[in-house]
C-alpha cells in the first residue's frame, strides 16, 4: 500500500489551532520519510491541550505559521491520494478547518480512518485509542500525542491490518473528501 498517515496536536478546541503536524510517508507498506513540524497557531492555548501534549506558546513562538508549512506538504495531499488517519475526523476537521482560516484551497483525497478499521476488525479490544490499539499489535509509541509519533504508529497499524485482513477488507472504509 501506498499512503500518508497524518496527525495534528492542537492548541485549543477552535478547528484552526494546529501546533504541530506530522506525516509518515508509506510506500509499499514502508515507512520511507517522515515530516514533523511545529506551529504557530494564530490562537490562545488551552491548559487541557497543553496538558494533553506539552506543548506552549513559547515552544511555538518561533514557529511558522500554517501557510509555510503547507507549501512543503501540499504535495503530499494530491489528488486521489489515500490520507490515513487515528480518530481522521478530528486532524481531518483541523486540516480543513486550518485551510479555510488561510483561505487556502482544500486538496481532494481519499481518507481511511484507523479507529473506524480497528473497530471493525478487533471487536474485542477494550477500546480502540491509538495506544491500546498500537499496543496490541506489537507497534512501538514512544509518546502518545506527539504527532510524529502518532502518525507513524497510525501508519503501522494500517500496515498492520493490511497485512493480517488483507486490502480488500480495508476499501469499504474510504471516504472521498
Amino acid at each position: 500500500m501506498n499512503f500518508i498517515a497524518m496527525d495534528f496536536e492542537t492548541a485549543n478546541h477552535e478547528k484552526h489551532s494546529a501546533v504541530s503536524i506530522a506525516i509518515a510517508v508509506v510506500r509499499h507498506n514502508q515507512v520511507v520519510d517522515k515530516f514533523y513540524s511545529l506551529i504557530k497557531p494564530e490562537t490562545y492555548f488551552s491548559a487541557r491541550n497543553t496538558a494533553v501534549h506539552g506543548l506552549k506558546e513559547s515552544d511555538v513562538a518561533q514557529a511558522p505559521k500554517f501557510p509555510e508549512v503547507w507549501k512543503i506538504i501540499a504535495p503530499l495531499f494530491k489528488e486521489d491520494k489515500l490520507v490515513v488517519a487515528h480518530n481522521a475526523a478530528f486532524d481531518n476537521s483541523i486540516l480543513k478547518g486550518t485551510l479555510a482560516y488561510y483561505g487556502i484551497e482544500e486538496p481532494h483525497y481519499m481518507l481511511l480512518d484507523t479507529v473506524r478499521t480497528s473497530r471493525k476488525l478487533l471487536p474485542d479490544f477494550k477500546n480502540h485509542k491509538l495506544n491500546t490499539v498500537a499496543e496490541n499489535f506489537g507497534i512501538t509509541l514512544d509518546h502518545h500525542h506527539n504527532a510524529l509519533d502518532d502518525a507513524v504508529a497510525a501508519a503501522n497499524i494500517l500496515i498492520y491490518e493490511a497485512d493480517h485482513f488483507g486490502v480488500d477488507n480495508l476499501k469499504s472504509f474510504v471516504q472521498n473528501k
